[in-house]
């Protein structure tokens, strides 16, 4: 190969190596992702997943605490996948929370109504 042609081409080779490597740089920072996430977590908190979900709801917190210190050593691509799982984990907490919720409603309703139906049975007799 000829030394003058060598030259231009380590040229290319290197600049796009250099390009490479700032394409594949940490990228933007994961701000919308940390509010979606806390977000999430307010609103399973509001559902009473404290209370009902504990653990579930604990997890996402975690998740969070995580991903901020990842944030704060600039990993945020796996910051971003963890924020994503939290937001997840918060709507779970809070959508089980809701069930929860409901099913004990309908247990006392379904217990009024058999209470209901003693004391007519009893009144009629």
């Amino acid at each position: 190969m000829k030394p003058h042609l060598s030259l231009p081409r380590t040229l290319t080779t290197l600049a796009l190596a250099t390009l490479m490597t700032a394409c594949a740089g940490p990228g933007p920072k994961p701000d919308s992702e940390l509010q979606s996430a806390e977000s999430a977590i307010k609103q399973a908190e509001a559902s009473d997943a404290r209370q009902f979900q504990p653990v579930l709801l604990n997890e996402a917190m975690n998740k969070v605490a995580d991903a901020r210190a990842l944030i704060d050593e600039e990993q945020y691509t796996q910051a971003r996948r963890l924020l994503e799982q939290a937001e997840v984990d918060a709507q779970l907490a809070g959508a089980r929370s809701e069930t929860e919720k409901a099913q004990r409603a309908v247990a006392e309703i379904n217990n009024n109504i058999e209470n209901l139906r003693q004391q007519l049975n009893s009144n009629q007799q």
